[in-house]
């Protein structure tokens, strides 16, 4: 993995690089060179281009110094980045989502511009191929356009406290492959006088969602007439059930619906977390221990497991209603964001998956392993084998009457009012109700 050989490369860009997301080249098309020439002054263009998030300050840190280089090479308007929600205020010219913010911003009347038609009005050439299909669908129309671009995709993966796994006597360099030999990891953990073992973000994304995918079992049903969760399933309902005994036995420890456990973790409070491997470079900006990172584990005695993981994560999108001029200076900037120098900085800096071909080969660098780890491992179990109909992502589970359902149900045997495979009957039940 450290290597990340040239075969191994050539293997995952034949997966991925058919994609928007991971593959869409950005070759200017032919054209007059003062068209995308990010110098020249855009004419009747606002005198800034606002982009809003909610990364949080260390990634928007990060953001910024992507801003600068841009602002940095243009004299023409700047992109000036306010860390607030969306809806406060006059709509901007570019938000950066995640999950919950997108499910109110596509309610209601179209508040976006698509990103291949602000590339294409500008004259710089975008080549939208077929999206991967462990992508999240979110950021595509229908015919597989990128109406968003996805710049912060992650997949789960595991990280862990090296100090503190050696103090257990466990090994610093290989974690736990699966489910069975954490809970014996954890139970070292605890020996050494560990008081948070386990901890997970998103654990309704991570502990459901992927870990369905993983083990290539269904998250949803569909028919003709509806859709519905199916994660009452055997896999689930074992899975819950041992997680159950983890909260009871003090080795898992929940901190909340998002993640908020990623904070914990980086305080040096737990010793394991599950969480999006975008995670990764701000865990080493902040945390006072040296971090390792490793793959989501998988139950060995499901045959074919481990299958595959979901990439996910917020995506950029062009506000609705702005000058034309305005538009020109946004595909400017998605052009700078997209080459090859901000690509393999955006990756160390921030974490996220790469968002095209000179990005995933950027970081094929051998001076990068250490910094790339994340990116090494999270495009491994992408890659793991192919998607199958059952292990690709939905936009069922993001709808948030959907993804609230899963969290109070998991919740319930957390707090333990329900047992495992109670709940999740309840949560299949509850969503077939929604229709």
């Amino acid at each position: 993995m450290k290597n990340f050989s040239r075969s191994a490369l050539g293997l995952v860009l034949t997966s991925l690089c058919v994609s928007p997301a991971f593959a869409a080249t950005q070759k200017p098309a032919a054209k007059p060179a003062a068209t995308h020439d990010v110098a020249s002054p855009a004419a009747g263009a606002s005198a800034e281009i606002e982009l809003v998030h909610t990364l949080g300050a260390d990634k928007g840190e990060q953001l910024q110094k992507l801003v600068d280089r841009f602002n940095a090479k243009t004299t023409g308007p700047k992109i000036v980045i306010h860390d607030r929600p969306w809806n406060e205020g006059a709509l901007p010219h570019l938000m950066i989502l995640g999950e919950r913010d997108q499910q109110a911003f596509l309610s209601g009347a179209t508040r976006y511009r698509p990103l291949h038609q602000v590339m294409k009005e500008a004259g710089i050439k975008m080549e939208t191929l077929r999206a991967p299909a462990m992508m999240t669908p979110t950021p595509l129309d229908s015919a597989n356009r990128l109406v968003a671009l996805p710049v912060g995709l992650s997949t789960p993966v595991m990280f862990y406290n090296k100090q503190a796994f050696k103090e257990a006597g466990l090994d610093t360099e290989s974690a736990p492959p699966t489910w069975q030999a954490l809970q014996g990891a954890l139970g070292k953990l605890v020996a050494a006088g560990q008081s948070c073992p386990y901890t997970t973000a998103q654990p309704a994304w991570i502990l459901v969602e992927n870990t369905s995918a993983w083990h290539n079992e269904p998250v949803i049903v569909e028919s003709r007439k509806s859709t519905s969760l199916a994660i009452n399933g055997m896999l689930e309902v074992k899975h819950v059930a041992m997680l159950s005994s983890w909260v009871k036995a003090r080795y898992l420890h929940l901190f909340g619906r998002d993640d908020e456990a990623v904070e914990h973790f980086a305080k040096g409070e737990c010793a394991v977390l599950t969480a999006a491997s975008g995670a990764w470079p701000t865990l080493k900006r902040q945390a006072g221990f040296e971090v390792g990172v490793a793959a989501l584990p998988y139950h060995e005695e499901y045959y074919g497991a481990p299958q595959n993981t979901l990439a996910d994560g917020p995506a950029l999108w062009v506000g609705a209603g702005k000058k034309a001029a305005d538009y020109k200076v946004v595909a400017k900037f998605i052009d700078h964001w997209l080459s090859a120098e901000s690509q393999v900085e955006w990756q160390r800096s921030a974490g996220y998956l790469p968002l095209n071909r000179a990005g995933l080969l950027a970081s094929e660098s051998r001076l990068l392993a250490a910094d790339l780890l994340n990116i090494h491992i999270g495009v491994k179990q992408l890659t793991n084998k192919p998607v199958t109909a059952v292990s690709r992502p939905s936009r069922y589970p993001q709808r948030a009457a959907v993804r609230r359902i899963i969290e109070e149900e998991l919740e319930s045997v957390w707090e333990d009012r329900k047992p495992s495979k109670l709940a999740l009957d309840t949560a299949v039940a509850r969503s077939r109700a929604l229709d």
